[in-house]
């Protein structure tokens, strides 16, 4: 779904061409992390003191905080970093997956102990593999709602931000939990860029069972929110679609 850089059609679209030197990518809405992302893409795996080396910031003579092994950290991480498919809005770049080191240290600064799990620098690797098919999955899914307004956005849609918010509900969750089925285990709010209009998309993850080889056990329920009549009718016209297919 979507138009690549390359296709005719994506190449004369303002959203594909490159900035001209005398004007710098909007970076309002970019993560610290992703400033530096793509140092870490496709690079050689690092640990101990190579690793804090070659890392340091010449602006402040100071390693990544993200990427530096936590104190009493059993076993090294990788701190590459894997580039995803889903454009990033206001930028020629793609948005660029955390490292083990990284999702490591976020994990410890919401409070879990790795004490308190037998776990293991293979586990990590995994858990990274599977974090990065479900954001690719989410996107597939997202691609298919935007392909509805391929032609008022012929561009395709980029990601502009997002944001968990795993014990918020959506009514949806609830009114199935209300039916007897399962609560989502987390939520996310992805805030798309649809050529200058912002459209915010639901995410619901649920738990599908065992992982496939493909590092892929979660059922997602990805649609448009409820934010305008343009939402409402995307979704009445897929509910249609769906009922009567």
């Amino acid at each position: 779904m979507g138009l690549s850089a390359s296709s005719p059609a994506a190449a004369g679209c303002p959203m594909h061409m490159k900035t001209p030197d005398h004007r710098t990518e909007n970076t309002d809405d970019v993560p610290a992390h992703q400033e530096r992302a793509y140092e870490f893409v496709a690079c050689p795996v690092k640990s101990g003191a190579s690793q804090v080396k070659d890392d340091i910031d010449p602006s402040n003579m100071m390693p990544p905080p993200n990427q530096q092994p936590s104190p009493g950290q059993p076993f090294p991480l990788s701190t590459v970093r894997e580039e995803s498919s889903i454009p990033r809005a206001h930028s020629d770049k793609k948005w660029v997956y955390p490292s083990e080191q990284m999702f490591w240290n976020a994990m410890l600064r919401k409070g879990w102990r790795w004490k308190d799990d037998d776990i293991t620098g293979e586990d990590m690797t995994n858990i990274i593999k599977i974090h990065n098919q479900n954001n690719e999955q989410a996107w597939k899914e997202i691609l298919k709602w935007e392909a509805l307004h391929a032609v008022e956005c012929p561009c395709g849609p980029s990601l502009m931000r997002f944001g968990g918010k795993a014990k918020e509900y959506s009514p949806r969750a609830r009114i199935r939990s209300w039916m007897g089925y399962e609560l989502p285990f987390d939520r996310h709010d992805w805030i798309v860029d649809r050529c200058g209009k912002e459209v915010r998309y639901v995410i619901d993850y649920y738990d599908g069972g065992a992982v496939d080889k493909n590092y892929q056990f979660t059922i997602l329920d990805v649609r448009p929110a409820f934010d305008s009549l343009s939402a409402v009718w995307d979704r009445m016209k897929v509910a249609w679609w769906r009922w009567t297919s």
